[in-house]
This record gives structure tokens, C-alpha cells and sequence, in this order.
């Protein structure tokens, strides 16, 4: 078995504490791993290991000769901004090779759903998922061996998360995922690592699997710990009685034994098994449940992407209850956020020209999870910046900050000194204190890692008021919600069954199709039109959605889809088919004409 990358006893310190203790790992051909842990346990620090962006401080990292390696960027180089797409994936290959080696270029962004109808626009023009799928182009275009992805997943739709799950799942090398998603994981992976106190864990498990057995092997971990201890101490005790003797009656012999005591003592302390650690936060959402008819309810208006701009889609007719748990869904730039914000706006300004279209519970408390969480004020302290949310004392704001895992020294430090995540805890910590009727919940999950999701989706759950959610999290949208609104084609639309419109989603074309064959992306490229790129794209779709439900045991299956896939999927083999026909015509009479 070919071993691409191998590290033994690897140690990394960052600002002078240890991140990464004695570890030792190696990724070999065919592996597909997830790789998780809380943030900030050093996931993507092991990534820059990996990839030589870091340097370790002891241990040895070795590479096989002949492995090419690629990390997926986060972000583009500034200079590349003003660049084609087309180009940009071009500046990833030596400059020799560029001119001969565009053709690859363009079989591998037919390949991933980029068509050529968009080659020549500007990097900083692109959409969310666009962009994401460039950053992917860049590192395939040098046809890695082992890929690395660090939390590719972060900010797309759902119909872009299920492409890139449909895609990790042809892809035919081996990866390192780093990703909070645990379907995602589950999905696309064969192994599981997790980073935990500073150590590494190795499962041949899914993530979810994996996780369990984590948690079983932490808890027999603290159990045999508490033995030791148990053990420790008698003997600790013993030997300190004996020494006491010894001194007391002037015995030689007890002094020696309580010695011999202390050293085996010593020894199992050196021996002990460590201690477990458990995460320091547990994500919450209190809420209370108003004895009301509705919390909102909204007769007409239109949504729009900011104030007095472009018109988005109606909303007219709904109503929401206490204990309504609402998911919003759509693709990038469709007008969720937008939805959620003016919602809140409205709330805010009693004179707005919308209150009689949207209107509130006059005892509803409304409160506001901004994905880019700007209702906290950098320039104040943790502890002040709860007050707006629930002006309470300051020994109630002191103890929901320890209890969220602030530590108390660093109370009075600005908010702006916080990072993502601590920010993200910070403002659910907020909403908890504050116990609102009705939340809005603007991608919360962004800066959350697998056990916080698993804590909002299971504290959503139980969420005793009503909530409208935006996220592309599936665990958190199914595990938490009730009801389900898809934006789409300028509509809204109200859905009960999650698992029809995941159908409704895919076969409309909202989520993008696993990547052709070589030999079909090079007909795309030179012969086929903008319709037959179409047409192929559909085709593509369906196949791989009925294959997906094929798979499914028999009772899961939904037996009146396949027969509209199936017909589906005939008219567009006949239609490409009779243009294939038709351009091999066209071809042949030219050659004849010359």
C-alpha cells in the first residue's frame, strides 16, 4: 500500500502553549478521511503541518517521492481578484505549461459544473458557490495525489453542499476533510481523526461512529483513572504513615519502606491514565413559550436584498406560533438573509412603513442571531455587552460568562479582542440570558464545530418559543424544525415534508450533478452548445439522483419518482442523441462542401 504522507512523535507549540502533542499518523492510497475536533484543538494547524506551512518543533514528517499534493485555498491571492475565471485556474500551473495545457483547464471546470458561459468573468464577480468551486479547480488542476480541504463547506447552500458531497464521493484519490458537517462526513469519508487534549485519534469509523466511540473510550478512560487515583492515594497514604512511624520510633526499616512506597507511587502517577477532558461549554437557547394565537404574522410586503433596493419576492399569508421551528431554504443570494433582516428591522422601528404589513405580538420578545454579529459592540466589555440583551446585574452577567467558559480575568476585555468563535459563544450566551419568545437565526452554525452544532440542534429542538432559522446545516434543519420555507424562482413557498423537498430541490436543478467522465467533458468542451451543456447537466442530475434512491432499502424508496426520473431521463437521451446526430450530419456535409 503506497503511504503519500507519514509523521512520527510530532509535537507543536503556537503562542507558546502546546497545540499538538506526540503525534504520529500516515495517509496512504484510497484514504478518505474526516478530520474534527472542538475549535481550536489545532485542525488546521495538522493541515499546514501536512502541507509545510507550519514547522513542527520535534518529530519527522516524511513524503513519498512521487506525491502530489494540493490544499484547497480559503481565499484567493488579491491579485487574482481582477482575473478571469478561466485564468485563475490557469495561474495555478507552471508558466511553461500554460499555453499547452489550457485544454485541461477547460475539461476540468466543464467537469465540476463551471461552464463556459462563465470563463471569462471577473473573479470578485462571482457568486458564493462559484467562487468555492474555483478555489477547488485551482488544487484538482494539479491532479493531486492526496487533497487537502479545510472546512470547504463554511457559507455554502445547501443545493452547493450537496454537489460537493456528490463530488467527494466520485473523487478517485485520497483527501483530508476537515469539516463540522457530520452528514457531510459520514457521507464521503472511510476513516475518522480526532483531535482531542492536544492528542490525535484514529477510528475506522464514520464520524458519527467515530464520535460514540470517542466518548465510550473517554468515559473507561475516567473510570480507570478514578482506580488509579484510588490506588495512588492508598498507597501515598500509606507510605506517609509509615515514614511518620519511622521517625517517631527512630525505625530504619519503616522509613525504607515508606520510601519504596512513595517511588511506587510515584511510578503510577507517571503510569496513570489521562484524565478525560470535557469540552468547557455547553451551547444553550433558553427560551419561554407565550400563551398567544401567534407571534407574527404577515400580510403582505416585499422582500428586498437592502432597503429601497432590488425586488427579491412576495411574502403574503403566514402566520407563526409559539413553537413554530421554521428552516429557511434557497441558494446563495436568493434572499434569505434578507428576510430575516427586514423582519427584524421592522421589530426595531416601531415607525416603520411595514408595521402594518409585519406584525409582532405585542408581548413577543424578539431576538436576533446575526450571521455577521454585529449587534455586539467591539468597543465594550464581555460583561457590558450583555446588558443590552438582559439588563441584569452584574453577578448574573459575571455567571453566565463563566458558565459559557469566559474565563473571569478576561471580563473587562473588549469585544473586538474576540475571535470568531468566542464571539459566536458570546452572542448565544447573550440570547440564552435574554429567554426571547422568538428567534431569528441567521446562519448560527458558522463559527460552531461538531459538538456545538449537535448542542444548538438538540437545544433548537426544545426551544420552548418559535424561531425562523437560515442555515445549510441538514442535522440542525431536520433535527429542530418543523416547518420549511423554500425560496426559489422569486417565490416562497411553505413545505411540511423535508424529505419532498430535498426532491423537489434536486430534480428542479438547484443542486448541481457529480462530475462527468473525461471523455464527456471533452465533448462538452468542443462540440456540444449552451443548450446541449444544459440538457447534459439534467441528465447527469437525475441519474445520480436515481441511483441514490436505489440504494435505499426498499421501503425508503419512492418507487412514483424514479418512474418521472426514469421518463425524464429517456426524453433527455433522445433529445441529445437526435443533436448529436444532427451535428455529426452538419459535420460530415461540410467536409463534403470543402
Amino acid at each position: 500500500m503506497t503511504t503519500f504522507v507519514s509523521l512520527q512523535s510530532v509535537s507543536l507549540n503556537l503562542h507558546t502553549s502546546l497545540l499538538l502533542n506526540n503525534i504520529s499518523l500516515s495517509v496512504t492510497k484510497g484514504d478518505r478521511i474526516g478530520l474534527v475536533g472542538h475549535n481550536g484543538s489545532g485542525k488546521s494547524s495538522l493541515l499546514k503541518l501536512i502541507n509545510e506551512e507550519l514547522t513542527a518543533d520535534t518529530g519527522n514528517i516524511t513524503y513519498q517521492n512521487q506525491c502530489i499534493l494540493a490544499k484547497v485555498e480559503q481565499t484567493l491571492p488579491t491579485k487574482l481578484l481582477e482575473k478571469s475565471l478561466f485564468d485563475a485556474v490557469l495561474d495555478k500551473l507552471a508558466a511553461h505549461k500554460q499555453v499547452d495545457e489550457q485544454w485541461r483547464v477547460e475539461m476540468l471546470l466543464n467537469s465540476i459544473g463551471l461552464t463556459c458561459l462563465i470563463w471569462g468573468q471577473s473573479v470578485s464577480s462571482l457568486s458564493g458557490g462559484q467562487y468555492n468551486r474555483l478555489l477547488l479547480a485551482r488544487a484538482l488542476i494539479l491532479e493531486p495525489d492526496l487533497l487537502l480541504l479545510d472546512e470547504p463547506s463554511n457559507h455554502m447552500d445547501l443545493p452547493a453542499l450537496l454537489w460537493l458531497e456528490t463530488f467527494l464521493q466520485t473523487f478517485k484519490g485520497s483527501f483530508i476533510l476537515v469539516s463540522h458537517d457530520q452528514r457531510l462526513l459520514d457521507k464521503v469519508t472511510n476513516q475518522t481523526w480526532i483531535i482531542h487534549s492536544k492528542n490525535l485519534h484514529h477510528f475506522t469509523l464514520s464520524a458519527t461512529k467515530a464520535a460514540i466511540a470517542l466518548a465510550t473510550q473517554l468515559e473507561t478512560d475516567k473510570t480507570r483513572h478514578q482506580q488509579q487515583q484510588q490506588e495512588i492515594d492508598r498507597i501515598k497514604s500509606s507510605a506517609k504513615r509509615l515514614a511518620h512511624w519511622g521517625h517517631t520510633y527512630d525505625n530504619q526499616d519503616l522509613s525504607r519502606k515508606a520510601k519504596m512506597m512513595q517511588k511506587r507511587a510515584d511510578k503510577l502517577v507517571h503510569a496513570q491514565v489521562e484524565k478525560a477532558q470535557l469540552p468547557p461549554w455547553t451551547l444553550r437557547l433558553n427560551g419561554q413559550h407565550l400563551q398567544a394565537d401567534r407571534l407574527l404574522t404577515i400580510d403582505q410586503f416585499e422582500v428586498r436584498a437592502h432597503t429601497g433596493g432590488e425586488r427579491l419576492y412576495p411574502v403574503q399569508n403566514l402566520q407563526i406560533r409559539s413553537g413554530d421551528h421554521i428552516a429557511i431554504l434557497g441558494a446563495n443570494g436568493c434572499g434569505k438573509s434578507s428576510l430575516i433582516k427586514q423582519l427584524w428591522n421592522t421589530h426595531q422601528d416601531k415607525n416603520s412603513a411595514q408595521v402594518t404589513e409585519i406584525q409582532f405580538h405585542q408581548r413577543c420578545t424578539l431576538g436576533y442571531y446575526d450571521q455577521h454579529m454585529q449587534q455586539l459592540d467591539d468597543e465594550v466589555s464581555l460583561i457590558d455587552a450583555l446588558y443590552p440583551f438582559y439588563p441584569s446585574s452584574e453577578l448574573e452577567r459575571k455567571q453566565a460568562l463563566i458558565i459559557s467558559g469566559f474565563h473571569y480575568v478576561n471580563h473587562q476585555s473588549k469585544v473586538r479582542t474576540l475571535s470568531g468563535g468566542e464571539r459566536s459563544r458570546l452572542l448565544f450566551t447573550a440570547l440564552s440570558l435574554a429567554k426571547y419568545a422568538f428567534l431569528l437565526l441567521d446562519e448560527p452554525t458558522n463559527h460552531l464545530d461538531v459538538e456545538g452544532k449537535e448542542q444548538l440542534a438538540t437545544s433548537l429542538s426544545t426551544f420552548e418559543g418559535g424561531f425562523i432559522l437560515v442555515s445549510h446545516d441538514r442535522e440542525i434543519i431536520e433535527k429542530s424544525c418543523n416547518r420549511y420555507w423554500l425560496i426559489q424562482d422569486g417565490k416562497l413557498t411553505n413545505w411540511i415534508d423535508i424529505d419532498a423537498l430535498y426532491d423537489a430541490m434536486r430534480t428542479s436543478g438547484l443542486a448541481l450533478p457529480a462530475a462527468p467522465t473525461t471523455q464527456q467533458a471533452i465533448k462538452n468542451t468542443t462540440l456540444a452548445s449552451d443548450s446541449d451543456d444544459m440538457m447534459l447537466t439534467q441528465l447527469i442530475a437525475l441519474e445520480t439522483q436515481l441511483a441514490l434512491d436505489l440504494k435505499r432499502k426498499t421501503k425508503h424508496q419512492k418507487p412514483k419518482m424514479q418512474q418521472q426520473w426514469q421518463q425524464a431521463i429517456r426524453q433527455l437521451e433522445s433529445q441529445l442523441s437526435l443533436r448529436e446526430h444532427q451535428q455529426a450530419t452538419s459535420v460530415a456535409t461540410g467536409n463534403n462542401h470543402e
